[in-house]
């Protein structure tokens, strides 16, 4: 299955790269676009020394640290999203007749790899704020963790939402507040968030383990909301509990799905 996905990943990057010129510019367009939200942080810590008790550094490696799993996702998993227009057109029916995993032809459907761009972007931000911070080498050993952590839990909300799109073909819309929302929200330290929110974000949706949870212990800070300290190492464990349920929301809309009669 692996060896397929790569496959068809690769036939669309090659039908991308037969104009290098136009691939090599949306490259770039993808860094500079993605590079737009540092420069926001940028402007913010012009007028100020700390945001919410965080400094530049530390807010700009929370940042990497949601931005590299997004990004990877965003590039390997967000196709997915695609479900309702292939549900329109009658195409699904072309792809579960195949001898491959829907979901992999679904994810590396019209790969885009020009998006390189925006995950070399955030990989530069986060190495720039590991040898900024000067992190204890002890502790670092949760940063590739909270990054596997968040393709699992970014790549799951995808995968809910592609699943949704099967009851309600309108559905990309409402997975985008969760996905793209969900790096909006996570890359600013959450201590500047309502109580409530953040624990919704913690005990419903996990997203506060992408980045927030984990970042603390490699930060060496405390919770400013005062949530228990094994809560920092259980990101695997609230990747998994969401994997599940998406895993089985798209076996259903699979199983469930009716042909278009086209």
């Amino acid at each position: 299955m692996v060896r397929t996905y790569f496959l068809l990943v690769w036939t669309w990057t090659r039908a991308s790269a037969a104009y290098p010129a136009s691939f090599a510019l949306m490259c770039v367009l993808g860094f500079v676009t993605a590079a737009l939200d540092v420069a926001v942080i940028l402007v913010i810590f012009a007028n100020t020394t700390t945001l919410a008790g965080f400094s530049r550094d530390e807010v700009l490696f929370l940042y990497g640290a949601a931005a590299l799993p997004f990004t990877i996702c965003d590039t390997f998993v967000s196709n997915i999203d695609r479900v309702s227009q292939h549900i329109k057109a009658g195409t699904l029916d072309t792809v579960l007749i195949r001898p491959v995993s829907a979901w992999v032809q679904l994810t590396a459907d019209r790969f885009n790899a020009n998006r390189i761009g925006r995950i070399l972007q955030a990989c530069l931000v986060l190495g720039y704020a590991v040898a900024a911070l000067g992190l204890d080498w002890e502790r670092t050993w949760m940063i590739p963790v909270m990054v596997l952590t968040g393709v699992v839990i970014f790549s799951a909300l995808w995968t809910l939402g592609g699943a949704l799109q099967f009851v309600l073909t309108d559905a990309p819309e409402v997975i985008s507040s969760f996905t793209y929302g969900g790096l909006q929200l996570t890359q600013y330290p959450f201590s500047i968030y309502g109580r409530d929110l953040v624990s919704g974000v913690t005990y419903v949706l996990p997203l506060a383990f992408v980045n927030w949870q984990p970042g603390l212990y490699v930060l060496g800070r405390d919770d400013p909301f005062g949530t228990p300290e094994f809560l920092r190492f259980l990101g695997p464990a609230a990747a998994l509990v969401l994997s599940l349920p998406a895993a089985l929301a798209w076996r259903q809309g699979i199983r469930h799905y009716r042909s278009t009669g086209s």
